[in-house]
């Protein structure tokens, strides 16, 4: 599976722009904000519908325009796949295969298997659970659709909570029996989740471990840990015993989407406790992690996306990458760089087919 070629009509900093692609590593160089990373970005759109760096759809679009469109053409298990994503202001974004309309994006993932390694990558480490709840979805929805459709089902149901609890604290009434429905829901729907997330992490920690051994070389002792309030209880005896602060917050307190997945170097949270060597390997091992596992899953190696990381890394990193390369165990990749010299030195060590863009 390869990405042929793309275009770019008012998406970021591009007014037009065509790119035709090599099936093995294609590299944009440039100085800081020619557009290297909109590009990455773009093709991130096509395999997710979405922004990786910009949740806000509208703030893509060319400052001063009304619409961007991204045109891409893939290989995929012997087909040409065209996919199109769009967004007009004030209206819905649009994303189509084939030129048939997708009701459902949810219906799209999984059909383009794709991971980036960025910079960005270190809101994992910095921010709130939400994100890296979030990235344990995306890994597992991309080989498991049904559940994709479990967390959006189980939003919006939470949701649906969630406005009821407000709803009875702002009229002064209490419905129990209403409650017991959303809670009955949630908790079926919460307990597939949960199971889900231990089984993916029991298969995923030991790649991650492997893959952070290769890229660090030594025996530092890192650890992810699920921490779930549901290892404890059944999520029905929780929603009961926290009812009386759910009533005062007016939202639901306790749940899956309570869950985080903790970082750690030697027993302690490598947020506070790794110096930015240890956290980057720690990121890097985590999404190459990523791809291994996805690949296993999908039976297809995933589009890699290498978004400016050459200058954050040593020689001894880099040439791991280039050996993993070398070794055919990564499908397409695209680069961004600021330095040309130094991509195109990289590049040849791979004895692979490649294409550089100078932006």
């Amino acid at each position: 599976m390869y990405l042929k070629s793309i275009a770019l009509f008012n998406y970021k900093n591009f007014s037009e722009a065509d790119f035709e692609f090599d099936d093995k590593i294609n590299c944009f160089v440039g100085k800081n904000g020619v557009g290297k990373t909109n590009v990455l970005d773009a093709i991130y759109h096509l395999a997710y519908g979405k922004s990786y760096f910009n949740p806000l759809a509208v703030q893509n679009i060319k400052h001063g325009e009304e619409f961007f469109v991204i045109d891409g053409t893939f290989e995929i298990k012997g087909r040409t796949e065209q996919i199109v994503c769009s967004l007009k202001k004030s209206q819905k974004k649009i994303l189509k295969r084939n030129g048939k309309l997708y009701e459902k994006f949810s219906d799209h993932i999984g059909l383009i298997p794709l991971v980036i390694i960025s910079p960005a990558d270190r809101d994992l480490i910095v921010e709130g659970s939400e994100t890296r709840r979030k990235f344990m979805d995306t890994v597992i929805s991309q080989s498991d659709s049904n559940y994709l459709q479990q967390l959006i089902q189980y939003q919006k149901i939470l949701q649906q909570r969630n406005a009821l609890l407000k709803y009875f604290a702002l009229n002064h009434v209490f419905e129990n029996d209403t409650l017991s429905i959303y809670n009955e829901q949630l908790h079926e729907l919460g307990h597939a989740i949960f199971e889900k997330r231990k089984h993916f992490l029991a298969e995923f920690i030991p790649i991650f471990n492997q893959h952070h051994q290769a890229v660090t070389g030594s025996e530092e002792s890192v650890q992810l840990v699920y921490e779930s309030q549901l290892h404890e209880k059944g999520l029905l005896q929780l929603l009961e015993e926290n009812l009386a602060k759910d009533r005062i917050v007016y939202y639901t307190t306790t749940g899956i989407h309570k869950d985080d997945l903790s970082f750690e170097i030697d027993g302690f949270p490598i947020k506070k406790f790794g110096s930015q060597g240890q956290q980057k390997s720690f990121l890097i091992a985590l999404k190459l992690a990523q791809f291994e596992f996805i690949k296993k899953q999908c039976g297809e190696k995933p589009v890699l996306l290498f978004d400016d990381i050459f200058d954050k890394l040593d020689e001894n990193r880099v040439s791991k990458i280039v050996a993993m390369v070398n070794n055919d165990e990564f499908g397409q990749l695209f680069i961004s760089d600021t330095h040309p010299e130094r991509t195109e030195n990289i590049v040849k060590m791979t004895h692979q087919s490649y294409k550089i863009f100078n932006l």
